[in-house]
């Protein structure tokens, strides 16, 4: 079996790493309330994050992954074409770097992953080799990775989306050269290289009791009365606001009467962008629905949510006007569903959004500032004259017929028809007591240029 070693080196790194966090981030995010981690350890639960080594040099990415998370997953140092795009020749830098950064920062790491037949080389999917040679292949790649870390990965993500959704194998070089028994071989490879390490089979579309779920059940409880090693599943649970399955609890319940261990490997909850007040509030609940799935099942053993925050998700690049499915926002600031995540673990609620304004509690005005034949500038100020802020706002219309807002500034706007959207960005997105947020419209028009007859701010009339 071919390994190699690592040098352990959290033993000086976490003073520095530590000491350098501080230095760079500031004080701690809600230094008023205990952080995820934190309330997750009174549950015994993993409290994970997916981590990009190359964003740990944005202060405030860092300061989120180190301060309210007890588990990183590394998002792509550890795949096949990342970690050896070369036959031998392996780069450790990004997986090394995210290692150290968990052990100054006392996290457990969970790896991801050892066979998948995406985000791999060339070099293995095209390669032509036979049984035998694949085999080797194989062992070499995961006794190298998963020896060198022995000892500081605790578990692993083996195999990764085997499955089709009706519940057969997956077609992969893995699965045409050696069939369905290359998941058991590849456990038992891994298991050689660190017995100490707990294994899973991950995938997604099996967070409900479905089709594909009945599939994986099949499949680990044969490697189960095969002896295989073995010690949980992985439900990935990229989701969709609104459609948390719900099966989840009966199927994590399942799982666990094997006597596995559960644990919602990928979590985010995708929605149309940009995300509206009312479709962050419905977020939030989804949040709430997965934790308590998980906290409700004795054998689930946490979750992990997929990134830091909305600004470095996948899904906008895969899912075009979708995404907004993490718990921070663009700007690293915490989401409604940061803090459903909080209470349901035993925290408060946090501030959410912020009070609405009552009714006549805020103040439009929409002023034309230059017109030409078919087109005009918009300058529209919303003011808070309640008594409370307001944190997080939507103002909302609808907008003249023959009228077209073709661009914007200073708030992200959007129109479905007549109706249109204006949400607060960074910069102005808190409107205090007396305080205003002006933003600007470019639109077409036939003719008129008359104003809005009314508007809302947070689902409230303004005057």
């Amino acid at each position: 079996m071919k390994t190699t070693t690592r040098r352990r080196t959290a033993g000086f790194l976490a003073p520095l790493l530590a000491l350098a966090l501080a230095l760079a981030a500031g004080a701690p995010a809600h230094a008023e309330d205990p952080p995820l981690r934190d309330l997750a350890d009174q549950h015994g639960l993993r409290m994970g994050v997916a981590v990009s080594a190359h964003l740990l040099d944005n202060a405030r990415y860092a300061e989120i992954a180190a301060e309210q998370y007890n588990s990183v997953t590394h998002e792509n140092e550890l795949k096949w074409e990342s970690v050896q795009p070369q036959r031998g020749q392996f780069n450790w830098s990004g997986a090394d770097r995210l290692v150290d950064f968990a052990q100054a920062n006392g996290q457990d790491v969970y790896g991801h992953t050892l066979v998948w037949h995406s985000q791999l080389p060339s070099w293995v999917a095209d390669g032509g080799f036979g049984p035998a040679e694949l085999e080797g292949v194989m062992e070499d790649h995961i006794s190298t990775v998963v020896g060198r870390y022995a000892g500081e990965i605790s578990h692993w993500d083996v195999v990764n989306e085997a499955f089709n959704e009706d519940g057969t194998f997956r077609d992969s070089v893995f699965q045409r050269t050696l069939g369905q028994d290359y998941i058991a071989t590849s456990l038992e490879m891994a298991h050689e290289a660190d017995p100490e390490a707990r294994l899973f089979i991950n995938d997604y579309n099996v967070e409900g009791i479905n089709a594909k779920s009945d599939g994986l059940y099949r499949l680990v409880t044969s490697l189960l009365d095969r002896g295989v090693p073995l010690h949980g599943v992985g439900l990935q649970s990229h989701l969709i606001v609104g459609q948390v399955p719900a099966s989840m609890q009966a199927n994590i319940q399942r799982f666990a009467d094997l006597g596995l261990e559960v644990v919602v490997t990928e979590l985010d909850i995708r929605t149309t962008t940009p995300a509206s007040q009312q479709q962050l509030q419905a977020q939030a609940a989804d949040y709430t629905r997965v934790f308590q799935a998980c906290m409700a099942v004795d054998g689930c053993g946490g979750v992990t949510v997929w990134g830091v925050g909305d600004a470095n998700s996948w899904i906008p690049d895969v899912f075009p006007g979708q995404g907004d499915a993490l718990p921070y926002d663009h700007q690293y600031a915490p989401k409604p569903s940061y803090w459903a995540m909080h209470e349901v673990l035993g925290g408060d609620g946090g501030p959410g959004p912020g009070p609405g304004p009552g009714d006549g509690d805020c103040a439009v005005t929409y002023t034309v500032s230059n017109a030409w034949n078919q087109g005009a500038v918009i300058d529209v100020t919303v003011r808070n004259t309640g008594s409370a802020a307001v944190d997080g706002w939507t103002l909302a219309w609808t907008q003249p017929a023959g009228q077209t807002i073709t661009s914007s500034w200073n708030a992200t706007v959007t129109q479905t028809g007549g109706a249109v959207t204006a949400e607060g960005v960074s910069w102005n997105r808190v409107l205090q007591p007396g305080g205003s947020a002006t933003f600007g419209l470019q639109i077409t028009h036939q003719g008129q240029t008359a104003g809005p007859a009314a508007f809302e701010l947070n689902g409230a009339a303004c005057d």
